[in-house]
C-alpha cells in the first residue's frame, strides 16, 4: 500500500511517522491486503493537533476519519480508531458476500424478536420453519388442508408423484398448483 504522510504547520518526525505506518500496516492486515493508497495529513490547529487519515479499498471504497485532541499521539490513535471500525465493517460485508449470500440480501431475525432495524422500502424474504412433504392423495390433502389454519399444504401427490401444493382461495374453494415432471 502507499501510504503519504504530509505535516500541516508542523514538521513530521520520524517516530510519529513510525507511528502513522504501523496503524495503517494494521489497517491493510484488517482489510486482508485490499487497501490501495493511505493519506494521512497531521496539522496544528489553536487548541492541539488533528490527524486526517484516508485509506482507498479496493472496488472504489474509501474509509475516511478525522481525530483532534492535545497531544499528536492520541489525535492519531482517535483516527485510527474511527478508521478501524469502519475498516472492520467492510471486512465484515466482505466476508458475508464471500459466503454466498446474494448481494443485498438481509438476514431475517428470528420470528420472535422483533427487527433490529426498520423496515427497508421493498417486501422481506422470512423464513418459517420447514415441514416434511408427505405423499398423500388430492382428498386426503383436502382434509389436512381444512384440518389446520395453514394458507396452503405442500405434498407429493401419490397418483403422479409430482410435488403439488393446495391452497384456499380467497371464495372459500382450494385451489390446486402441480409441478410439471
Amino acid at each position: 500500500m502507499k501510504l503519504i504522510v504530509t505535516g500541516r504547520q508542523l514538521a513530521v518526525t520520524d517516530p510519529i511517522r513510525q507511528d502513522i505506518d504501523k496503524r495503517f500496516r494494521k489497517l491493510e492486515r484488517m482489510l486482508n491486503d485490499s487497501a490501495v493508497s493511505g493519506q494521512c495529513v497531521v496539522g496544528k490547529e489553536k487548541r492541539g493537533f488533528s490527524c486526517e487519515m484516508t485509506v482507498h479499498a479496493r472496488g472504489d471504497h474509501i474509509l475516511h476519519a478525522v481525530g483532534r485532541h492535545a497531544q499528536l499521539s492520541a489525535a492519531v490513535g482517535a483516527a485510527a480508531q474511527k478508521i478501524e471500525q469502519q475498516a472492520h465493517k467492510l471486512a465484515d460485508r466482505w466476508k458475508r458476500r464471500r459466503k454466498g449470500s446474494p448481494r443485498g440480501a438481509e438476514v431475517a431475525p428470528a420470528p420472535d424478536l422483533p427487527p433490529a432495524e426498520p423496515p427497508a422500502a421493498g417486501p422481506r424474504v422470512i423464513r418459517a420453519r420447514s415441514a416434511a412433504i408427505r405423499p398423500m392423495s388430492l382428498d386426503d390433502a383436502v382434509l389436512a388442508l381444512s384440518a389446520g389454519e395453514r394458507p396452503f399444504l405442500v405434498y407429493r401427490d401419490t397418483g403422479s408423484d409430482a410435488l403439488a401444493i393446495l391452497f384456499r382461495r380467497p371464495d372459500g374453494n382450494y385451489g390446486l398448483i402441480e409441478a410439471e415432471a
